[in-house]
């Protein structure tokens, strides 16, 4: 082989690398604003961290910590209510399984004229507790029904906390039959979240889009009872 030869192997070599590379960087730091809104809804409900972690860098141990954070914060007004402290655990793990079933679809994501993309996700709302209400009242007015005739019938009256006690059982029992039976969903709803690109591996959904989609993955209950001016 003449030296003019190998040098030109070296050069075409040489070029093949630096375009391998030039690909491999701008795979890295390519933005797909869809795949980010998915990632970020994966780790924040379904605590699936993979993706969240190849795109933004983080390690492993903070993306976990995002989906702790929200139960955390879910679990905050059972916190400060009358829940019996042994109870939180099992309804903490319940809601864990709930966030883990909740459904969303994201779209193709569009550029606007201000950099900003607007990615459109659409939601099936879970209605497990609107699905659930009518059981749980029922049960819980026989578990009062079982106390007053058994106070009637010469029975020592259980204390509040025992009785507040029984109807957070209650309620979790009628939660976890349901969700064990299979979770039902409602009608699709679109919503829109708008992402900017900060910085290399920076990305910012706008929180009040989150709060929105967050508000929309789960029913709410309707008791028919009017607010009291």
């Amino acid at each position: 082989m003449t030296k003019r030869r190998i040098i030109l192997i070296a050069a075409v070599i040489a070029v093949l690398v630096a375009a391998a590379a030039a690909g491999a960087y701008l795979y890295m730091n390519r933005f797909d604003a869809g795949e980010y809104v998915q990632a970020v809804l994966d780790v924040s409900y379904r605590n699936k961290t993979d993706k969240y972690v190849e795109i933004t860098g983080v390690s492993e141990k903070e993306a976990e910590k995002i989906f702790e954070d929200n139960l955390d914060a879910t679990m905050e007004g059972f916190e400060s209510s009358q829940m019996p402290e042994h109870m939180l655990p099992k309804y903490r793990e319940l809601f864990r399984d709930i966030a883990g079933r909740v459904s969303y679809t994201i779209g193709e994501p569009e550029k606007q004229e201000n950099g900003i993309y607007e990615v459109p996700v659409i939601i099936k709302p879970i209605t497990l507790f609107s699905d659930t209400y009518e059981t749980f009242q029922t049960r819980a007015q026989e578990y009062a029904q079982e106390v007053t005739d058994s106070v009637m019938n010469g029975g020592e009256m259980p204390a509040d906390e025992e009785m507040q006690s029984q109807i957070y059982q209650i309620y979790y029992d009628v939660l976890k039959e349901r969700v064990g039976s299979g979770m039902l969903y409602g009608g699709a709803r679109n919503t829109t979240l708008q992402v900017t690109k900060e910085g290399n591996r920076e990305f910012t959904i706008d929180q009040e889009d989150m709060d929105k989609l967050d508000s929309m993955l789960i029913e709410s209950v309707d008791t028919g009872e009017e607010d009291e001016e």
